[in-house]
């Protein structure tokens, strides 16, 4: 059975910026140490980010054009190997390190918020 992380002050949580955005463009890191995709998001009116997100076990650049994805936007950017990455997509992480993607049920508008 896997522990829970510590308690934290609600506040906290509720400072991450979570939105729904659009990938207009995908490629994979040929440089990256651990294999991963170099994700570009359409936020609507937050703008487009990039991620880089290792999540190569289960999906292709191909795969994630034009799939919807709930990232946290509001970190301050962080180099990535060759890249800046400036949001944060989310997915739940399996005991074999396989990622699967959170995404909204239905198509949602770029840049909602997750509430």
């Amino acid at each position: 059975m896997t522990e829970r992380k510590s308690t934290i002050d609600p506040e906290v949580f509720f400072s991450a910026d979570l939105r729904v955005g659009t990938v207009i463009q995908a490629e994979y890191l040929p440089k990256a140490r651990v294999p991963a995709i170099a994700v570009t998001v359409d936020f609507g009116d937050i703008g487009v980010l990039r991620s880089s997100a290792r999540i190569t076990k289960r999906y292709t650049p191909e795969q994630m054009l034009g799939s919807q994805v709930i990232a946290v936007v509001n970190f301050p950017p962080r180099q990535i190997g060759s890249m800046m990455s400036e949001c944060l997509i989310l997915g739940a992480v399996g005991d074999n390190g396989d990622v699967v993607l959170l995404r909204p049920e239905f198509p949602s508008n770029n840049g909602q918020s997750i509430s």
